[in-house]
């Protein structure tokens, strides 16, 4: 197998290195050092810690993908918006799991993706062939998943640098005020360890909401959110924070009790990137799921909300944003 190469442009830890450059866990990095598939000028090293100097050449042999076990066999199916010899993007049903993990049984999207024989790039460990960016179990839309280790150092890079992202459109309990900006840092809610939170000290996170269209009566919202980071439950955390919940979102504070409202209504719609290889600025369009769609025409009218949901009118909606508080 040919290996992947990096040259080190300044002094830094191998396996912080390795982390930021194959958007891997540490652990993951660490798994592959004891596998010795890490090398150093031309020597395996065996500690995660070391120092590289700027000019180290390293090389990196990745694993291949495993097949999904058979008991993991996906029951679902998932919408293909495009794919070619670099990059696939799907949109991803509600319910879906991404990648495995451990307090997790069942079939994930990796699972999916492995017994439809589709390559994947291995540059994030075993459990996450492919997996660029994530979404919640709940969450549907767009995602890119990346078929060779080349494409996927270079989405990664777009992550880091935003020239990849997404708009996403959700359904709120109660209307915004205006449209807004909220900076705050996030990390694990030390009072719930299944809820991320709003702490002093957590990674730094920017979200923006942009008003679109009231309910007929009023009482719910149809928004879009851009994010300016990438944390776990971010818009639900910074929604949170503004006494705003997504319909749906129990764990994060909604209340209703409707039997439509059966999962958590945030859609990833609209995905931009760069094709890693070919340079080409690119977007995606994933239409909403059915139960997304019927409560928009259950409570909202439907000519105003045909012309919201748009690809140049979700654009739109954040031209002036730098003017938001």
């Amino acid at each position: 197998m040919n290996p992947t190469l990096f040259t080190v442009a300044s002094p830094e830890r191998l396996d912080t290195f390795l982390a930021t450059h194959l958007d891997a866990s540490r652990s993951a990095v660490a798994g592959l050092i004891k596998k010795s598939c890490v090398s150093v000028n031309g020597t395996p090293v065996e500690k995660p810690g070391l120092k590289l100097k700027a000019g180290d050449a390293l090389s990196v042999i990745l694993p291949e993908a495993p097949q999904a076990p058979e008991e993991y066999l996906p029951d679902f199916e998932v919408e293909i918006l495009y794919e070619d010899d670099d990059i696939l993007v799907i949109n991803k049903p509600s319910g879906v799991v991404v990648h495995p993990a451990p307090s997790y049984k069942g079939a994930t999207l990796v699972d999916w993706l492995k017994h439809r024989g589709i390559r994947l790039s291995t540059l994030s460990g075993e459990e996450r062939h492919g997996i660029v960016h994530r979404i919640d179990k709940e969450t549907s839309g767009a995602m890119v998943i990346a078929k060779t280790n080349e494409a996927h150092t270079g989405l990664s890079d777009q992550l880091q640098d935003r020239s990849m992202g997404r708009y996403y459109l959700a359904l709120i309990d109660l209307p915004l005020k205006d449209h807004i900006v909220v900076d705050a840092p996030i990390a694990r809610n030390p009072a719930n360890r299944l809820k991320m939170g709003i702490v002093s000290g957590g990674k730094s996170a920017k979200s923006a909401f942009a008003k679109l269209q009231l309910s007929d009566d009023e009482k719910n919202e149809l928004i879009a959110a851009k994010l300016y980071s990438g944390r776990t439950h971010q818009i639900r955390v910074h929604l949170g924070s503004l006494n705003r919940h997504i319909l749906g979102d129990g764990l994060y504070g909604y209340k209703g009790n409707d039997s439509k409202i059966n999962r958590v209504f945030l859609h990833a719609y609209l995905l931009y990137l760069i094709h890693p290889r070919s340079g080409e600025p690119m977007q995606f369009i994933a239409r909403l799921p059915e139960d997304f769609q019927g409560i928009l025409a259950r409570a909202y009218t439907k000519e105003d909300y045909h012309e919201k949901i748009t690809d140049s009118a979700v654009h739109h909606a954040f031209d002036r944003v730098d003017e938001w508080v």
